[in-house]
């Protein structure tokens, strides 16, 4: 009897597991955020109780199951609205080489060493530095390579210097630009409150603004 019933959990709780990941919603391993991966973990051992304590009540598993689910998608959602939390809790992407050249300041705020820095470029065919105009550390831990373009020119990447009507003054800094510029700019668009743009950025001379939906 107590086979079946640790059989039956084993089934029932995977039903249940599956529903709740679907309901966190979609996300590839790479992308797992800090609260998607604690979540998960403690799912998983919760799970893994409730199979080896046949005689304690299945209420005893769900409900903490579904009480961090409910945590996990309304921390989510106020990461969605907030930058600062966002960035709180995943940090931010970090430039670790720039036109050929490693930063190893940036390496080491992340304890992030040259075997690391060697093993993903090898893993994304790049056969020397020199060739790499930029590489970036996303929060997810994967290293984002853009190979310099082929022409000599430099090149770039897109960077948000407005981000959910939030200002990236060090953004705007790295384009060589300043808030004064990108006030006058916005106000000869009709926009008038920085609140009011969800996404903006500057490349090759424009600069590509997106208003949020109302």
């Amino acid at each position: 009897m107590v086979y079946w019933t640790i059989i039956f959990r084993a089934i029932f709780l995977y039903i249940v597991i599956l529903f709740v990941f679907r309901l966190m919603g979609r996300r590839e391993i790479g992308e797992l955020s800090i609260l998607d991966l604690v979540v998960f973990l403690m799912i998983g051992e919760m799970a893994v109780i409730a199979i080896e304590q046949p005689n304690d009540p299945l209420m005893h598993t769900l409900v903490p199951i579904f009480i961090l689910v409910i945590i996990q998608i309304s921390l989510a959602y106020i990461s969605l609205k907030s930058v600062r939390f966002r960035e709180f809790i995943d940090g931010k992407p970090e430039i670790i080489i720039k036109h050929g050249k490693i930063d190893e300041k940036a390496m080491k705020r992340h304890r992030y060493n040259y075997h690391d820095l060697l093993l993903q470029l090898r893993e994304k065919d790049i056969r020397h530095i020199d060739d790499i105009e930029f590489a970036i550390l996303e929060t997810s831990g994967s290293l984002s390579v853009l190979p310099k373009e082929k022409t000599g020119k430099a090149g770039s990447f897109t960077l948000p210097i407005v981000l959910d009507g939030d200002l990236h003054l060090e953004h705007l800094q790295m384009i060589g630009k300043t808030e004064q510029w990108l006030s006058r700019e916005l106000k000869k668009r009709g926009y008038k409150n920085i609140k009011d743009i969800s996404f903006c950025s500057f490349h090759d001379g424009r600069l590509f603004i997106d208003e949020k939906e109302r």
